[in-house]
């Protein structure tokens, strides 16, 4: 009996040009004369057209009987001459893989990382297929290990090598949510709740792995325990390192991390968790929580997006939105962070969301629909005109969770609402509506909190989390910023007294401007994007010499500045305004409160 296949060899044939080689290899069930090879333009959690197609070269069959003929962006029709019938596909091509990050593809001298979606071609109308994929070392990188979450499979074609591990999958959409890395790895492994997790870093062990495993074991715990149930015996964590990045995304058993590699903790380091590590298991808490509630939780449109296209949803404030409030959130639970330095984290999200201008122009639900084309590609005026469905989402998830403990005098919260998201949408991958957290909350806990929903999610009115916190036994104080650089969350000793309200970066000459608020000094001044302030009040401009005049000078008067755009010389009068109260920083006024609201006591 004919068997019906498609797989896939891939190798890193050369290091300094970043090529992979893929032999695509297809048995179809029947005889055709034509077929179509496409690849998606987008990855699922990554709400952007990226097409990946670019990056495909030099395609080619190997038998001269198929004819090869690009038909759109993405998309090769495969087509026998004479229009005779074939029933398989010997395909050769290559993918320059130079995209370091965790959507695409890279290769370098310490490991090669690639997904499906950038890489593995779909052959149309055979996705239901079993698809194998088999990675082959070459002499330069012999000595590479391969992780993946991919199961391995004992029965495969002839087409493969027998001496290499093949893994295999029901069709090319699980396929493709399947990560790959090879290369010079390190590895530990520890097990929660019958469930082993696999941590898996790129290059040589400069991390304390012990370190860092004993510290997730407490958020998987969460996780788990929050939902009741994990829906996989397997998870890996996957970091690719580098000297400066951050990033990760989510599969439904895996997901791949971006991470400098000097922010994590190394052996002999001090047991205190620095700012940039505490960052680092937010990240792997953000991203296991999406196994849940992303990969299975998701939007109807969702269950099986169409990859050539956008797929729109205003949802996405549910998404990232819940799962931002819980990636800290369960930090403090884990007790791996203190009660006053998840104050200080929950006052730098509210900080960025006052600071943001665009939350006044633009709902998190229109964010959601739009992330396509202002969220995900934004430049450096966007936070005057859109506003992020991740931040804001995480502060409305907060203020639902408070809602619903006000309403139900603490019978219920939003541990609730993610419980009932699971039972009814995610053990079965059944898909959301618009309207399925008022939903949940009406039928599943009896609570109305349409009216709540409306003013936090599609409109831009500001929530008044000053009075809702007191109920959690925390206070929210507003004031000015003490630097340049203050992120907020705690108290500042000497808040500025005058308002700026512009970023920049420092350059020989001056001061290149990156960023001007709507609304600010600066914005009032004329100030533009890419300016050079080269000097303030005749001195050369440095960032403590500009607000050092700035603070010294009386309301209503002014400060000049001179700038150079596009190459001219041009003088700016930057009036002294009130510093803009938009920093925040919590209190705990009630201990026991507070304590009981992180699921601490009682």
């Amino acid at each position: 009996m004919h068997q019906a296949f498609i797989s896939y060899q891939i190798s890193a044939i050369n290091l300094s040009e970043h090529l992979f080689e893929v032999g695509l290899k297809a048995h179809l069930p029947e005889p055709l004369n034509r077929i179509e090879l496409t690849l998606p333009a987008w990855i699922p959690g990554s709400y952007m057209i990226r097409d990946f197609a670019r990056n495909v070269l030099q395609i080619q069959s190997q038998h001269n009987d198929l004819v090869i003929q690009k038909t759109d962006k993405q998309t090769w029709q495969i087509r026998a001459r004479n229009d005779a019938l074939f029933q398989q596909l010997d395909i050769t091509y290559r993918i320059f893989a130079f995209d370091l990050s965790v959507r695409s593809a890279y290769i370098n001298h310490e490991f090669a990382f690639f997904n499906g979606t950038s890489t593995l071609l779909n052959v149309v109308g055979h996705e239901h297929l079993t698809h194998y994929l088999q990675v082959l070392p070459n002499e330069q990188v012999a000595h590479w290990q391969t992780q993946t979450a991919m199961p391995l499979s004992e029965n495969y074609p002839h087409t493969l090598h027998r001496d290499y591990p093949v893994y295999a999958s029901e069709s090319y959409d699980i396929l493709i949510d399947h990560p790959v890395l090879s290369g010079d790895l390190c590895k530990r492994s520890f097990v929660v709740s019958g469930v082993t997790f696999h941590v898996v870093f790129t290059g040589r062990e400069t991390m304390d792995l012990d370190r860092i495993c004993d510290d997730l074991k407490p958020i998987c715990e969460h996780h788990i325990r929050l939902f009741g149930e994990c829906p996989v015996d397997e998870y890996w964590f996957m970091t690719l390192l580098c000297e400066n990045g951050f990033g990760g995304l989510e599969h439904k058993s895996s997901t791949v991390l971006q991470y400098a590699r000097f922010d994590l903790p190394m052996l002999g380091d001090s047991e205190e968790k620095s700012e940039s590590y505490q960052q680092f298991l937010s990240l792997c808490s953000h991203e296991l929580f999406h196994t849940w509630h992303v990969k299975r939780i998701r939007p109807k449109v969702m269950l099986k997006p169409d990859l050539s296209q956008e797929t729109y949803t205003p949802q996405l404030w549910i998404y990232e939105g819940f799962t931002s409030l819980y990636d800290d959130l369960t930090l403090a639970r884990a007790q791996l962070i203190s009660p006053l330095e998840y104050c200080q984290i929950l006052g730098q999200s509210v900080t960025r969301l006052m600071r943001n201008p665009g939350r006044h122009l633009q709902s998190i639900s229109e964010s959601s629909f739009d992330a396509w084309t202002r969220f995900y590609k934004q430049d450096a005026s966007s936070v005057n005109h859109i506003v992020s469905y991740y931040l804001k989402g995480s502060i409305v998830a907060l203020a639902l969770d408070i809602t619903l403990r006000q309403q139900s005098d603490n019978k219920y919260s939003l541990d609730d609402v993610m419980r009932e998201l699971w039972k009814q949408f995610g053990q079965q991958e059944s898909g959301t509506l618009d309207n399925v957290v008022a939903d949940i909350c009406k039928h599943s806990l009896g609570i109305d909190v349409s009216s709540f929903l409306h003013v936090a999610v599609d409109s831009v009115m500001d929530l008044p989390l000053s009075s809702m916190v007191n109920s959690i036994g925390l206070s929210l104080n507003m004031r000015s910023r003490e630097t340049f650089t203050d992120k907020g969350g705690k108290p500042a000793k000497l808040p500025q007294t005058r308002d700026l309200g512009l970023m920049f970066a420092e350059q020989s000459l001056g001061m290149k401007v990156t960023q001007v608020l709507a609304s600010s000094a600066s914005a009032q001044a004329g100030i533009q994007l890419n300016d050079i302030i080269v000097a303030c009040n005749g001195f050369k401009a440095s960032p403590s010499k500009l607000n050092r005049m700035l603070q010294a000078t009386a309301l209503e008067d002014t400060v000049t500045l001179h700038i150079m755009r596009d190459e001219q010389l041009i003088e700016v009068k930057l009036k002294a305004r009130p510093a803009q109260l938009d920093t925040c920083f919590f209190t705990i006024e009630d201990e026991s409160a507070f304590m009981r609201w992180l699921g601490l006591e009682g």
